[in-house]
């Protein structure tokens, strides 16, 4: 089970089978007397509260890959990378303000539950399984294989043992309770994960005398130019100002608006003020990681850069293992375990849902409340397997946050494009939206191949066209809209019953409809902020 060169201390080793027992213990216990019914087991039986949902969101984005590719990114390139948590506060405001409002009104249970409200049934099934596809290789194969190898470089464990111990915990109480147990796991696992960064963070700060650094003006002497800089001009890792500005949104719509492992702690909202100040409280919590692991990315390349050298994916470990005591180094180990296994529950619960409402259920009709329980623990125990597998083979990136988002990139746009085109013009049909999904995916894994460096040295795309991912995901997406509207003009307009409440008449109405009810609306909580968003960023420019 352990190799020879196990590096952690009892007390650490005490701390993480503790937590790991724990969090099995309150999973469990957490659905005791629930009756698992398919709302009880899929929603939650749509008792969230707006702190929970908001808890279960941050805690289902933030993962493993967070924490360390985070690290290493700002060690890297530096705060540029935070633009990717930053602007998921803009996209957040979105889910809260523009789609929560139609995904709680219509009751469904998933995504491609609302898409066939809006299109069909045969749009439901293609993007249920396009989300499946990236719940598998996505959220749980590349959060496996992440966490895996971090231990290993902590603890000497091996990684296929590590895959293992994770897998078979994390899927226990996802597979037993359903998405009561893993919310409520969820909104302790924050709390722990932000202990974590925030420990880091505050000793890599206080190791900055020893090398000389005592002030502000001197640490950005010491660290590389625009290191502490969240707006570049030039295009390090592809990601300058107006990649940023174009491509993120694509993938951001789909992740945070449109991905059935995100969005379904929303559906299981008890109220459509809870269903919309969730994704607001998660959009305040995504300040964090720039603070909390991009930042400290960037103090380790003045604390240890002559020890770390060019492997940044060393940088947390190296901070942990250099900076951080016996006993508090097992509450952040907790805190690692944490953002592994919300990530990894959140997905499996989703992939669950999808294949026992989405698929199964349009098979077979009549299927009862007990069988897509049964169907969805059996198809989470069969994802997980298949994800177990596919982790193995993580070795083969050598960024493994940059390698997510290349993924997302072009698995994202014909998404992004039915949701947001959908809710905000009605004349879209359903023959355009199964034509941009179709289109979109074999695109996707077209461009995908292509720019593999398989055949060849080069990245054909990327490095040989000179497009970085973000602006792929750009440029698919004017794609997917060009196929989206001319389709959608070339077929009969759909009945104006069907889109009734699933579009918005015109974009200000998201924002005009109804009275102010006070300073908990969510318009006037999602106006402050996107102020604070404005200041953070004319502060970090």
């Amino acid at each position: 089970m352990f190799g020879s060169d196990l590096a952690i201390p009892v007390l650490d080793l005490i701390i993480i089978i503790a937590y790991l027992l724990g969090i099995l213990f309150v999973g469990v216990y957490s659905v005791r007397r629930m009756k698992l019914t398919s709302q009880g087991y899929f929603l939650a039986g749509r008792s969230l509260n707006w702190g929970m949902v908001g808890a279960a969101l941050f805690a289902s984005n933030i993962s493993t890959i967070h924490l360390v590719g985070l690290a290493a990114s700002g060690y890297n390139e530096g705060l540029v990378w935070g633009n990717f948590e930053w602007m998921a506060t803009f996209t957040l405001i979105l889910l809260g303000l523009v789609f929560a409002p139609f995904y709680f009104r219509s009751r469904i249970s998933t995504l491609p539950e609302f898409l066939e409200r809006r299109y069909g049934p045969a749009s439901r099934m293609f993007l249920a399984f396009m989300a499946i596809i990236g719940a598998l290789f996505i959220h749980i194969g590349m959060s496996l294989y992440a966490g895996a190898a971090v231990f290993k470089q902590f603890f000497g464990i091996d990684v296929v043992t590590s895959i293992v111990i994770i897998s078979v915990i994390t899927a226990i109480y996802t597979v037993l309770g359903g998405l009561k147990a893993v919310v409520v796991t969820e909104t302790i696992q924050t709390v722990i994960l932000i202990f974590g960064a925030v420990a880091v963070t505050v000793f890599a700060i206080l190791a900055l005398p020893d090398s000389g650094i005592h002030s502000l003006a001197e640490l950005k002497a010491a660290v590389k130019p625009e290191q502490l800089s969240m707006i570049r001009t030039d295009n390090a890792a592809g990601l300058a100002w107006y990649a940023v500005l174009l491509g993120y949104p694509i993938l951001g719509i789909w992740y945070w608006c449109s991905d059935q492992t995100i969005v379904q702690r929303v559906l299981g909202a008890r109220s459509q003020r809870d269903a919309q100040l969730g994704p607001l409280f998660a959009g305040l919590l995504k300040i964090l990681p720039v603070f909390l692991m991009v930042f400290p990315g960037v103090l380790v390349y003045v604390l240890f850069k002559d020890l770390i050298g060019a492997d940044s994916n060393q940088t947390l470990p190296v901070l942990i293992n250099q900076l951080i005591p016996t006993g508090l180094k097992g509450l952040i180990a907790a805190g690692l375990l944490a953002a592994l296994m919300s990530t990894i529950a959140a997905a499996l619960n989703s992939s669950a849902t999808l294949v026992a409402v989405d698929i199964v259920k349009r098979f077979r009709p009549g299927l009862s409340d007990a069988g897509q329980v049964k169907i969805g623990r059996i198809s989470a125990v069969a994802i997980m397997l298949l994800a177990m597998i596919w982790s193995t083979q993580g070795g083969r990136y050598g960024s493994i946050f940059e390698a997510v988002n290349t993924v997302a990139a072009h698995l994202a746009p014909p998404i992004t494009t039915v949701f947001l085109w959908g809710v905000f013009w009605r004349r879209g049909t359903k023959q355009a939206a199964l034509t941009t999904l179709i289109a979109g995916f074999f695109l996707g894994v077209i461009s995908f191949l292509v720019d593999l460096p398989v055949i060849g040295p080069e990245k054909v795309i990327t490095d040989g066209w000179g497009i970085p991912f973000m602006m792929q995901a750009w440029w698919m997406f004017c794609i997917c809209s060009i196929f989206y509207f001319v389709v959608s003009l070339l077929t009969p307009p759909p009945d104006p019953a069907q889109v009734e409440g699933l579009t918005w008449k015109n974009p200000l109405q998201v924002i005009t409809q109804g009275k102010v009810t006070g300073f908990m609306d969510p318009r006037v909580i999602a106006a402050l902020l996107l102020v604070l968003m404005v200041v953070l960023y004319s502060i970090l420019r």
